[in-house]
Protein backbone atom coordinates (compact mmCIF):
# COMPACT_ATOMS: atom_id res chain seq x y z
CA UNK A 1 0.00 0.00 0.00
CA UNK A 2 1.20 3.52 -0.81
CA UNK A 3 2.87 5.06 2.24
CA UNK A 4 0.84 8.28 1.90
CA UNK A 5 -2.41 6.32 1.97
CA UNK A 6 -1.22 4.29 4.93
CA UNK A 7 -0.49 7.53 6.77
CA UNK A 8 -4.03 8.78 6.04
CA UNK A 9 -5.60 5.56 7.30
CA UNK A 10 -3.43 5.56 10.41
CA UNK A 11 -4.20 9.20 11.22
CA UNK A 12 -7.95 8.68 10.90
CA UNK A 13 -7.84 5.53 13.00
CA UNK A 14 -5.94 7.34 15.74
CA UNK A 15 -8.33 10.31 15.62
CA UNK A 16 -11.33 7.99 15.88
CA UNK A 17 -10.19 6.75 19.27
CA UNK A 18 -10.69 10.19 20.78
CA UNK A 19 -14.14 10.84 19.33
CA UNK A 20 -15.87 9.37 22.37
CA UNK A 21 -14.34 12.08 24.54
CA UNK A 22 -16.50 14.67 22.76
CA UNK A 23 -19.89 14.99 24.40
CA UNK A 24 -22.93 14.71 22.18
CA UNK A 25 -23.72 18.36 22.95
CA UNK A 26 -20.27 19.32 21.71
CA UNK A 27 -20.68 17.29 18.53
CA UNK A 28 -24.08 18.89 17.90
CA UNK A 29 -22.56 22.33 18.39
CA UNK A 30 -19.88 21.59 15.78
CA UNK A 31 -22.49 20.40 13.27
CA UNK A 32 -24.49 23.60 13.75
CA UNK A 33 -21.36 25.68 13.18
CA UNK A 34 -20.59 23.65 10.07
CA UNK A 35 -24.10 24.27 8.72
CA UNK A 36 -23.54 28.02 9.19
CA UNK A 37 -20.13 27.81 7.50
CA UNK A 38 -21.63 25.84 4.61
CA UNK A 39 -24.11 28.63 3.93
CA UNK A 40 -21.47 31.33 4.32
CA UNK A 41 -19.10 29.54 1.92
CA UNK A 42 -21.78 28.60 -0.62
CA UNK A 43 -20.26 30.73 -3.43
CA UNK A 44 -16.89 28.96 -3.12
CA UNK A 45 -18.56 25.54 -3.02
CA UNK A 46 -20.62 26.36 -6.10
CA UNK A 47 -17.53 27.58 -7.91
CA UNK A 48 -15.74 24.28 -7.22
CA UNK A 49 -18.84 22.39 -8.31
CA UNK A 50 -19.02 24.40 -11.54
CA UNK A 51 -15.54 23.15 -12.47
CA UNK A 52 -16.72 19.58 -12.07
CA UNK A 53 -19.87 20.28 -14.05
CA UNK A 54 -17.86 21.82 -16.87
CA UNK A 55 -16.20 18.44 -17.43
CA UNK A 56 -19.49 16.55 -17.75
CA UNK A 57 -21.94 16.55 -20.65
CA UNK A 58 -25.30 18.01 -19.57
CA UNK A 59 -27.05 15.07 -21.23
CA UNK A 60 -25.33 12.64 -18.86
CA UNK A 61 -27.91 11.38 -16.33
CA UNK A 62 -25.27 11.81 -13.60
CA UNK A 63 -25.18 15.56 -14.24
CA UNK A 64 -28.15 16.08 -11.95
CA UNK A 65 -26.50 14.04 -9.19
CA UNK A 66 -23.31 16.03 -9.52
CA UNK A 67 -24.92 19.45 -9.53
CA UNK A 68 -25.03 21.64 -6.44
CA UNK A 69 -27.29 24.68 -6.39
CA UNK A 70 -27.96 27.36 -3.77
CA UNK A 71 -31.22 25.57 -2.97
CA UNK A 72 -29.53 22.19 -2.61
CA UNK A 73 -26.83 23.63 -0.36
CA UNK A 74 -29.52 25.25 1.78
CA UNK A 75 -31.23 21.87 1.97
CA UNK A 76 -27.99 20.18 3.01
CA UNK A 77 -27.47 22.76 5.76
CA UNK A 78 -31.04 22.23 6.92
CA UNK A 79 -30.55 18.45 7.00
CA UNK A 80 -27.34 18.93 9.00
CA UNK A 81 -29.19 21.01 11.58
CA UNK A 82 -31.83 18.31 11.70
CA UNK A 83 -29.17 15.67 12.36
CA UNK A 84 -27.84 17.83 15.19
CA UNK A 85 -31.34 17.98 16.70
CA UNK A 86 -31.91 14.22 16.67
CA UNK A 87 -31.26 11.97 19.68
CA UNK A 88 -27.87 10.29 19.49
CA UNK A 89 -28.03 6.50 19.75
CA UNK A 90 -24.48 6.19 21.10
CA UNK A 91 -24.59 5.14 24.74
CA UNK A 92 -28.14 3.82 24.50
CA UNK A 93 -28.67 0.71 26.64
CA UNK A 94 -30.28 -1.79 24.29
CA UNK A 95 -30.98 -4.27 27.06
CA UNK A 96 -29.69 -5.14 30.51
CA UNK A 97 -30.02 -7.96 32.98
CA UNK A 98 -28.55 -9.34 36.18
CA UNK A 99 -27.37 -12.93 36.32
CA UNK A 100 -28.06 -15.22 39.30
CA UNK A 101 -24.43 -14.78 40.39
CA UNK A 102 -24.87 -11.01 40.64
CA UNK A 103 -23.11 -10.06 37.39
CA UNK A 104 -24.79 -7.05 35.78
CA UNK A 105 -24.88 -7.15 31.96
CA UNK A 106 -25.64 -4.23 29.64
CA UNK A 107 -25.64 -4.13 25.85
CA UNK A 108 -24.77 -0.57 24.81
CA UNK A 109 -24.62 1.18 21.43
CA UNK A 110 -21.15 2.34 20.38
CA UNK A 111 -19.62 3.75 17.16
CA UNK A 112 -18.13 1.46 14.55
CA UNK A 113 -14.93 3.52 14.71
CA UNK A 114 -13.82 4.29 11.15
CA UNK A 115 -16.35 4.12 8.32
CA UNK A 116 -15.13 4.14 4.72
CA UNK A 117 -17.42 5.40 1.97
CA UNK A 118 -16.81 4.85 -1.75
CA UNK A 119 -19.18 6.87 -3.91
CA UNK A 120 -19.63 8.39 -7.32
CA UNK A 121 -20.69 11.81 -8.59
CA UNK A 122 -22.70 12.95 -5.56
CA UNK A 123 -20.94 15.69 -3.58
CA UNK A 124 -23.91 16.04 -1.21
CA UNK A 125 -22.91 12.61 0.13
CA UNK A 126 -19.72 14.17 1.48
CA UNK A 127 -21.68 16.41 3.81
CA UNK A 128 -24.29 13.79 4.69
CA UNK A 129 -21.73 11.14 5.58
CA UNK A 130 -19.65 13.45 7.71
CA UNK A 131 -22.69 14.74 9.62
CA UNK A 132 -23.98 11.26 10.42
CA UNK A 133 -20.55 9.89 11.29
CA UNK A 134 -19.55 12.84 13.46
CA UNK A 135 -22.88 12.78 15.32
CA UNK A 136 -22.31 9.12 16.21
CA UNK A 137 -18.64 9.61 17.14
CA UNK A 138 -17.41 7.76 14.04
CA UNK A 139 -14.50 8.95 11.94
CA UNK A 140 -14.86 8.65 8.18
CA UNK A 141 -12.66 8.12 5.15
CA UNK A 142 -14.21 9.31 1.90
CA UNK A 143 -13.36 8.08 -1.58
CA UNK A 144 -15.31 10.08 -4.14
CA UNK A 145 -15.26 9.78 -7.89
CA UNK A 146 -13.16 11.88 -10.24
CA UNK A 147 -16.32 13.54 -11.62
CA UNK A 148 -16.82 15.33 -8.28
CA UNK A 149 -13.17 15.80 -7.33
CA UNK A 150 -13.14 19.60 -7.07
CA UNK A 151 -16.46 19.67 -5.19
CA UNK A 152 -15.35 17.04 -2.69
CA UNK A 153 -12.01 18.74 -2.08
CA UNK A 154 -13.73 22.04 -1.36
CA UNK A 155 -16.27 20.41 0.96
CA UNK A 156 -13.72 18.43 2.96
CA UNK A 157 -11.47 21.49 3.17
CA UNK A 158 -14.38 23.42 4.67
CA UNK A 159 -15.18 20.64 7.15
CA UNK A 160 -11.55 20.34 8.28
CA UNK A 161 -11.29 24.12 8.68
CA UNK A 162 -14.33 24.14 10.96
CA UNK A 163 -12.89 21.24 12.96
CA UNK A 164 -9.59 23.10 13.43
CA UNK A 165 -11.44 26.23 14.51
CA UNK A 166 -13.32 24.12 17.05
CA UNK A 167 -10.11 22.59 18.41
CA UNK A 168 -10.96 19.10 17.11
CA UNK A 169 -8.58 16.76 15.30
CA UNK A 170 -9.29 17.35 11.60
CA UNK A 171 -8.28 13.76 10.87
CA UNK A 172 -11.71 12.54 11.95
CA UNK A 173 -12.48 13.02 8.25
CA UNK A 174 -10.22 12.37 5.27
CA UNK A 175 -10.68 12.44 1.51
CA UNK A 176 -8.70 9.94 -0.52
CA UNK A 177 -7.45 10.73 -4.03
CA UNK A 178 -9.98 10.01 -6.79
CA UNK A 179 -7.93 7.11 -8.14
CA UNK A 180 -8.44 3.37 -8.58
CA UNK A 181 -5.36 2.82 -6.41
CA UNK A 182 -7.05 4.62 -3.52
CA UNK A 183 -10.14 2.43 -3.92
CA UNK A 184 -8.00 -0.70 -3.80
CA UNK A 185 -6.19 0.60 -0.73
CA UNK A 186 -9.47 1.30 1.07
CA UNK A 187 -10.71 -2.22 0.38
CA UNK A 188 -7.45 -3.63 1.74
CA UNK A 189 -7.29 -1.38 4.83
CA UNK A 190 -7.57 -4.17 7.40
CA UNK A 191 -7.02 -2.80 10.89
CA UNK A 192 -7.78 0.75 9.81
CA UNK A 193 -11.31 0.77 8.35
CA UNK A 194 -14.01 -1.01 10.35
CA UNK A 195 -16.68 -1.10 7.66
CA UNK A 196 -16.93 0.05 4.03
CA UNK A 197 -20.16 1.33 2.48
CA UNK A 198 -20.23 1.71 -1.32
CA UNK A 199 -22.76 4.14 -2.79
CA UNK A 200 -23.25 3.96 -6.52
CA UNK A 201 -24.26 1.74 -9.40
CA UNK A 202 -24.28 -2.01 -9.66
CA UNK A 203 -20.77 -2.18 -11.12
CA UNK A 204 -19.22 -0.26 -8.21
CA UNK A 205 -21.09 -2.25 -5.57
CA UNK A 206 -20.19 -5.59 -7.15
CA UNK A 207 -16.54 -4.55 -7.39
CA UNK A 208 -16.40 -3.55 -3.74
CA UNK A 209 -18.14 -6.72 -2.56
CA UNK A 210 -15.90 -8.95 -4.68
CA UNK A 211 -12.59 -7.30 -3.74
CA UNK A 212 -12.92 -6.05 -0.17
CA UNK A 213 -10.93 -7.59 2.68
CA UNK A 214 -12.85 -5.44 5.16
CA UNK A 215 -16.56 -5.74 6.09
CA UNK A 216 -18.97 -4.26 3.53
CA UNK A 217 -22.57 -3.05 3.77
CA UNK A 218 -24.10 -3.19 0.28
CA UNK A 219 -26.22 -0.23 -0.74
CA UNK A 220 -27.81 1.60 -3.54
CA UNK A 221 -28.21 -0.26 -6.81
CA UNK A 222 -31.92 -0.23 -7.47
CA UNK A 223 -33.99 -1.88 -10.19
CA UNK A 224 -37.27 -0.45 -8.95
CA UNK A 225 -40.78 -1.48 -10.04
CA UNK A 226 -44.34 -0.28 -9.54
CA UNK A 227 -47.20 -2.71 -10.09
CA UNK A 228 -50.47 -1.14 -11.24
CA UNK A 229 -53.00 -3.68 -10.06
CA UNK A 230 -56.35 -4.48 -11.64
CA UNK A 231 -57.89 -2.61 -8.68
CA UNK A 232 -55.62 0.43 -8.92
CA UNK A 233 -57.03 3.96 -9.05
CA UNK A 234 -56.13 5.52 -12.39
CA UNK A 235 -55.63 9.09 -11.18
CA UNK A 236 -53.61 7.99 -8.16
CA UNK A 237 -51.55 5.58 -10.25
CA UNK A 238 -50.76 8.22 -12.87
CA UNK A 239 -49.44 10.62 -10.22
CA UNK A 240 -47.45 7.95 -8.37
CA UNK A 241 -45.82 6.58 -11.50
CA UNK A 242 -44.99 10.03 -12.85
CA UNK A 243 -43.43 11.14 -9.55
CA UNK A 244 -41.47 7.93 -9.10
CA UNK A 245 -40.07 8.07 -12.63
CA UNK A 246 -39.44 11.75 -13.26
CA UNK A 247 -38.80 13.49 -9.92
CA UNK A 248 -35.08 12.75 -10.20
CA UNK A 249 -34.18 10.09 -12.72
CA UNK A 250 -30.56 9.70 -11.60
CA UNK A 251 -31.26 8.51 -8.05
CA UNK A 252 -31.55 4.89 -6.93
CA UNK A 253 -35.21 5.15 -5.86
CA UNK A 254 -36.37 6.21 -9.35
CA UNK A 255 -38.83 3.94 -11.13
CA UNK A 256 -37.38 1.59 -13.75
CA UNK A 257 -40.24 -0.77 -14.62
CA UNK A 258 -44.01 -0.31 -14.65
CA UNK A 259 -45.80 -3.64 -14.25
CA UNK A 260 -49.44 -3.51 -15.32
CA UNK A 261 -52.28 -6.01 -15.02
CA UNK A 262 -53.65 -7.09 -18.40
CA UNK A 263 -57.15 -5.90 -17.47
CA UNK A 264 -55.89 -2.32 -17.19
CA UNK A 265 -54.13 -2.09 -20.54
CA UNK A 266 -56.94 0.11 -21.86
CA UNK A 267 -55.96 2.66 -19.21
CA UNK A 268 -52.24 2.48 -19.99
CA UNK A 269 -52.17 5.47 -22.42
CA UNK A 270 -53.73 7.72 -19.77
CA UNK A 271 -51.53 6.23 -17.07
CA UNK A 272 -48.30 7.22 -18.85
CA UNK A 273 -49.56 10.30 -20.72
CA UNK A 274 -47.63 12.82 -18.51
CA UNK A 275 -44.41 10.97 -19.32
CA UNK A 276 -44.40 12.31 -22.86
CA UNK A 277 -44.03 15.88 -21.55
CA UNK A 278 -40.74 14.77 -19.94
CA UNK A 279 -39.67 12.86 -23.08
CA UNK A 280 -39.58 9.54 -21.24
CA UNK A 281 -38.67 6.70 -23.58
CA UNK A 282 -40.84 3.65 -22.99
CA UNK A 283 -39.67 0.11 -23.69
CA UNK A 284 -42.86 -1.94 -23.72
CA UNK A 285 -43.56 -5.66 -24.03
CA UNK A 286 -45.79 -6.75 -26.91
CA UNK A 287 -49.15 -6.28 -25.18
CA UNK A 288 -48.22 -2.91 -23.70
CA UNK A 289 -46.72 -1.78 -27.01
CA UNK A 290 -49.98 -2.57 -28.79
CA UNK A 291 -51.95 -0.63 -26.16
CA UNK A 292 -49.69 2.42 -26.59
CA UNK A 293 -49.14 2.36 -30.35
CA UNK A 294 -50.59 5.53 -31.80
CA UNK A 295 -51.43 6.82 -28.31
CA UNK A 296 -47.93 7.71 -27.10
CA UNK A 297 -45.29 9.78 -28.87
CA UNK A 298 -44.03 7.50 -31.64
CA UNK A 299 -40.36 8.45 -31.32
CA UNK A 300 -40.46 7.67 -27.58
CA UNK A 301 -42.03 4.20 -27.87
CA UNK A 302 -39.77 1.17 -28.29
CA UNK A 303 -40.16 -2.57 -27.89
CA UNK A 304 -38.67 -4.17 -24.79
CA UNK A 305 -35.78 -6.58 -25.25
CA UNK A 306 -34.08 -9.21 -23.10
CA UNK A 307 -32.25 -6.60 -21.00
CA UNK A 308 -35.08 -4.12 -20.43
CA UNK A 309 -36.42 -5.35 -17.12
CA UNK A 310 -33.01 -5.91 -15.50
CA UNK A 311 -31.89 -2.34 -16.25
CA UNK A 312 -31.46 0.45 -13.71
CA UNK A 313 -32.03 3.25 -16.20
CA UNK A 314 -30.92 6.36 -14.26
CA UNK A 315 -32.39 8.24 -17.20
CA UNK A 316 -35.69 9.30 -18.75
CA UNK A 317 -36.42 5.71 -19.75
CA UNK A 318 -38.80 3.07 -18.41
CA UNK A 319 -39.78 -0.51 -19.16
CA UNK A 320 -43.38 -1.76 -19.14
CA UNK A 321 -44.27 -5.38 -18.43
CA UNK A 322 -47.79 -6.81 -18.70
CA UNK A 323 -48.86 -9.58 -16.30
CA UNK A 324 -51.95 -11.73 -15.91
CA UNK A 325 -52.09 -11.72 -12.11
CA UNK A 326 -50.70 -10.36 -8.86
CA UNK A 327 -48.73 -13.57 -8.46
CA UNK A 328 -47.04 -13.00 -11.83
CA UNK A 329 -46.17 -9.43 -10.82
CA UNK A 330 -44.56 -10.70 -7.61
CA UNK A 331 -42.67 -13.35 -9.59
CA UNK A 332 -41.39 -10.64 -11.97
CA UNK A 333 -40.08 -8.60 -9.05
CA UNK A 334 -38.43 -11.70 -7.57
CA UNK A 335 -36.67 -12.31 -10.90
CA UNK A 336 -35.57 -8.75 -11.70
CA UNK A 337 -35.71 -6.65 -8.52
CA UNK A 338 -32.62 -5.65 -6.57
CA UNK A 339 -34.17 -5.62 -3.10
CA UNK A 340 -34.34 -1.83 -2.97
CA UNK A 341 -37.88 -0.41 -3.28
CA UNK A 342 -41.08 -1.83 -4.79
CA UNK A 343 -44.62 -0.46 -5.01
CA UNK A 344 -48.17 -1.64 -5.64
CA UNK A 345 -51.04 0.67 -6.62
CA UNK A 346 -54.27 -1.04 -5.60
CA UNK A 347 -57.61 -0.49 -3.93
CA UNK A 348 -57.77 -4.13 -2.83
CA UNK A 349 -56.52 -4.54 0.77
CA UNK A 350 -55.96 -8.29 0.32
CA UNK A 351 -53.73 -7.64 -2.70
CA UNK A 352 -51.88 -4.93 -0.78
CA UNK A 353 -51.21 -7.28 2.13
CA UNK A 354 -50.07 -10.13 -0.10
CA UNK A 355 -47.70 -7.74 -1.86
CA UNK A 356 -46.26 -6.63 1.51
CA UNK A 357 -45.77 -10.20 2.64
CA UNK A 358 -44.30 -11.71 -0.54
CA UNK A 359 -42.22 -8.95 -2.10
CA UNK A 360 -38.64 -9.16 -0.86
CA UNK A 361 -37.31 -5.59 -0.73
CA UNK A 362 -35.95 -3.20 1.87
CA UNK A 363 -38.87 -0.80 1.26
CA UNK A 364 -42.32 -1.96 0.15
CA UNK A 365 -44.90 0.69 -0.76
CA UNK A 366 -48.66 0.59 -1.10
CA UNK A 367 -50.19 3.54 -2.98
CA UNK A 368 -47.14 5.81 -2.58
CA UNK A 369 -44.16 6.43 -4.90
CA UNK A 370 -40.76 4.88 -4.32
CA UNK A 371 -39.28 8.39 -4.47
CA UNK A 372 -39.84 8.52 -0.70
CA UNK A 373 -37.03 6.02 -0.07
CA UNK A 374 -34.68 8.56 1.46
CA UNK A 375 -33.22 9.03 4.91
CA UNK A 376 -34.50 12.59 5.29
CA UNK A 377 -37.99 11.57 4.16
CA UNK A 378 -37.95 8.75 6.72
CA UNK A 379 -37.12 11.22 9.49
CA UNK A 380 -33.49 10.12 9.81
CA UNK A 381 -32.09 13.59 9.09
CA UNK A 382 -29.93 12.25 6.26
CA UNK A 383 -28.69 8.87 5.13
CA UNK A 384 -25.35 7.22 4.76
CA UNK A 385 -26.82 4.89 2.15
CA UNK A 386 -29.75 2.58 1.44
CA UNK A 387 -28.87 -0.97 2.36
CA UNK A 388 -30.21 -3.69 0.08
CA UNK A 389 -28.73 -6.56 2.07
CA UNK A 390 -30.41 -8.56 4.82
CA UNK A 391 -27.58 -9.05 7.30
CA UNK A 392 -27.41 -5.96 9.48
CA UNK A 393 -29.11 -2.68 8.52
CA UNK A 394 -31.68 -2.60 5.73
CA UNK A 395 -33.19 0.35 3.87
CA UNK A 396 -32.16 3.97 4.54
CA UNK A 397 -29.34 4.02 7.07
CA UNK A 398 -29.33 6.87 9.55
CA UNK A 399 -27.68 7.32 12.93
CA UNK A 400 -28.67 4.03 14.57
CA UNK A 401 -27.60 1.98 11.57
CA UNK A 402 -23.99 3.17 11.77
CA UNK A 403 -23.53 2.02 15.34
CA UNK A 404 -22.72 -1.39 16.72
CA UNK A 405 -22.80 -2.47 20.35
CA UNK A 406 -20.60 -3.83 23.09
CA UNK A 407 -21.36 -5.78 26.25
CA UNK A 408 -20.55 -4.12 29.57
CA UNK A 409 -20.24 -6.48 32.52
CA UNK A 410 -20.03 -5.27 36.13
CA UNK A 411 -19.09 -7.64 38.90
CA UNK A 412 -18.19 -7.69 42.56
CA UNK A 413 -15.40 -10.21 42.64
CA UNK A 414 -17.34 -13.16 41.22
CA UNK A 415 -15.31 -16.03 39.78
CA UNK A 416 -16.48 -18.75 37.43
CA UNK A 417 -16.59 -22.29 38.82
Amino acid sequence: MDSNLTEIFSSVKQASRHMGALSVDRRNEVLLHLADALEADAPALLEANSRDLSRMDRSNPLYDRLQLTPERLAGIASDMRHVASLPCPVGEIIDESERPNGLRLRRVRVPFGVIGIIYEARPNVTFDVFALCFKTANACILKGGSDAEDSNKAIVSLIRRVLRDEGIDENVVALLPATHEATAAMLDAVGYVDVCIPRGGKRLINFVRDNARIPVIETGAGVVSTYFDQYGDLSMGRDIIFNAKTRRVSVCNALDTLIIHKDRLADLPLLVKPMADKSVEIYADDRAYTALEGRYTETLLQRADADTFATEWMDYKMGIRTVDSLAEAIDHIAAYGSGHSECIVTGNPDHAERFRQEVDAACVYVNAPTSFTDGAQFGLGAEIGISTQKLGPRGPMGLTEITTYRWLIDGNGQTRP
